[in-house]
């Protein structure tokens, strides 16, 4: 039988000097975890719509982080192969998308 693997998202925001930061941590039930990290300046627009810039922040700590856990899972998938060359896997930005040259 599979054994079923538990994910969980924290996001955490915090604001400095204008400057909104976003952390997103996703962690699995096996100890394995993902960081993204996303930055906000707060412009002269903000006042109008002062949710602007944690939503650019998080949209942009979720950017990274999804880069950080496709760089995982293409050195998973290499580490797999006796004769693969480093780099020569590459995934897409679509999560069914992978190609191996």
């Amino acid at each position: 039988m599979a054994r079923l693997t538990e994910w969980t998202m924290s996001v955490v925001l915090d604001e400095t000097n204008g400057t909104t930061r976003a952390r997103v941590r996703l962690g699995d039930d096996r100890g394995n975890h993902f960081d993204g990290i996303g930055l906000a300046h707060r412009g002269v627009d903000v006042a109008r719509v002062p949710q602007v810039a944690g939503e650019l922040a998080v949209a942009r700590a979720l950017t990274d982080l999804t880069e950080e856990l496709l760089t995982a899972v293409a050195a998973d998938i290499e580490s797999t192969f006796d004769d693969a060359t480093p780099g020569e896997l590459t995934l897409g930005t679509s999560p069914a998308v992978m190609i191996v040259h």
